[in-house]
């Protein structure tokens, strides 16, 4: 499949994502509010388009990657609607509350248009490589349009069920890697406490039953396990701040659905801890100094 993509957000993440959408043929028109952004996507092959609605008119599909909720509705409802061409498919790959993303799909719908959200697992590197696992939420003819698109950014795209579902299946999934990352860097702070050497418990507990891949894949201690943010001083990765971003998303899901999710809250009130000191900008994993 080739056609015109819109895309609209080309910050850290999406600007990889636009140029994996121009490696794999798409012509992509582009549109930020940052001309540094914009110059980046040009660079890549992309067409900067001079607003939103410019770069939707005529676009065969639009992708979004934007920063919350309110900027996803105003977006959608503000340029969007009024400005895409019949048969064009949406798909937001923003990581948002349940409740916008289900209410925008439906006046998408209501408009006469397909459209899913599609948030993203594997952050910036995994964006600049086209290995990004898309959750999808949507029907089943939405996830069929907007497959093959997801397809030349990614290596899965998983179809989570109805509208709203990619969204529900990111926060709960970051809600666990949240609470797993807390667990690894308590056990980490007290092994070395104790006397272990981290390299010696590594060796242990990644093939015993404490291993979780916030341990193997992704080691908060600097020179365990594979290469990490934690070998370059906790920069770049994923942010405390996008952390703690989907943190809260989790628990107000589970307030409106009435969920108990006391680790979600403890992960949640740990991560605040840790962006008041300072570090909202340095990977979630530096959580270890704030337990050490």
């Amino acid at each position: 499949m080739t056609g015109t993509i819109a895309f609209i957000g080309l910050g850290n993440m999406g600007g990889g994502m636009a140029a994996n959408l121009l490696k794999n043929g798409f012509a992509v028109r582009a549109f930020d509010l940052s001309d540094e952004a914009l110059a980046k996507a040009e660079s890549h092959g992309a067409l900067r388009a001079a607003s939103a609605a410019d770069a939707v008119a005529n676009a065969d599909a639009v992708v979004t990657m934007l920063p919350a909720g309110k900027h996803v509705e105003a977006v959608y409802t503000g340029d969007v609607f009024g400005a895409a061409k019949s048969g064009a498919v949406f798909i937001d790959c923003s990581t948002i509350d349940v409740a916008t993303s289900r209410r925008v799909i439906a006046a998408a719908q209501d408009n006469g248009f397909a459209m899913v959200d599609a948030p993203v697992s594997g952050g910036i590197a995994a964006a600049a490589s086209g290995t990004l696992t898309f959750m999808v939420g949507g029907d089943g003819s939405a996830f069929a349009q907007s497959r093959p698109i997801l397809a030349a950014m990614g290596k899965a795209v998983i179809h989570a069920g109805g509208p709203g579902n990619g969204q529900a299946a990111k926060i709960c999934n970051n809600m666990l890697l949240g609470a797993t990352m807390i667990a690894t860097c308590e056990a980490f702070a007290m092994a070395q406490k104790i006397g272990l050497d981290p390299q010696t418990f590594y060796d242990i507990a990644s093939i015993s039953s404490g291993q979780s891949w916030s341990m193997t894949s992704y080691c908060p201690v600097p020179g365990v396990g594979p290469q990490s943010p934690a070998d370059r001083d906790y920069e770049g990765g994923f942010a405390t701040a996008l952390m703690l971003k989907d943190l809260k998303l989790a628990t107000e899901a589970a307030a409106a659905v009435g969920a108990s999710v006391p680790m979600g809250h403890a992960a949640e009130a740990l991560y605040q801890m840790l962006a008041n000191r300072g570090q909202d900008h340095r990977d979630f994993s530096a959580m270890i100094e704030l337990l050490a």
